[in-house]
């Protein structure tokens, strides 16, 4: 019988030791079902994009976060908000791991939102503006079921852990639903 095993790649566009949205990813990785592995990639490394840098396939740590993002089944973004939109460490992976176009991991990889923020509305807005951009670098967008975690301070430590039980389980909802829809894409 063959591996039925459902590898997500997630990441954080946040750079902070206590990120809410990191603790996102934590708690993805914690609470996804057996045949579910969830890892995670830092973007600390990720150099500034430069389209100089590109020739042989750019540095290290863009080389290494393209080779993860290709051998994942499906990516799961965890991204907070910054001034109305989802912030610059995040759109500066994206175009790094979207060159060359005709040849992007990115292409037909089904991916998830999610995304922690201490104001009301949660990372609505983030996330309505990375939905577009992850489309147009032909993307398959799970558009249900959102996650937008309002008054994280509230359910997180101050790690930036979650540690609230309804709010894990929202993220175990998630996974889980993004797990179903790439087994079925895959199976065509």
């Amino acid at each position: 019988m063959p591996d039925d095993t459902l590898h997500v790649l997630g990441f954080a566009g946040s750079l902070r030791r206590a990120s809410y949205n990191r603790g996102l990813l934590r708690a993805a990785v914690e609470t996804a079902s057996a045949d579910v592995v969830v890892t995670t990639f830092d973007l600390s490394s990720i150099p500034p994009y430069c389209m100089d840098l590109e020739a042989g396939g750019g540095p290290e740590p863009v080389r290494e976060l393209k080779t993860a993002v290709a051998a994942a089944d499906a990516l799961l973004i965890a991204t907070p908000e910054h001034n109305y939109s989802f912030p610059g460490v995040l759109k500066n992976a994206l175009d790094w791991v979207s060159r060359p176009a005709n040849s992007s991991p990115f292409i037909g990889k089904p991916v998830a939102i999610m995304g922690a923020s201490s104001g009301r509305f949660g990372t609505a807005r983030a996330q309505v503006a990375l939905r577009p951009v992850l489309a147009s670098l032909d993307m398959l967008v799970m558009s249900k079921p959102e996650l937008f975690v309002t008054q994280a301070e509230k359910v997180c430590d101050e790690d930036g852990s979650v540690v609230d039980q309804a709010t894990r389980e929202r993220i175990y909802d998630v996974i889980r639903a993004l797990a179903a829809w790439a087994r079925q894409l895959r199976a065509g």
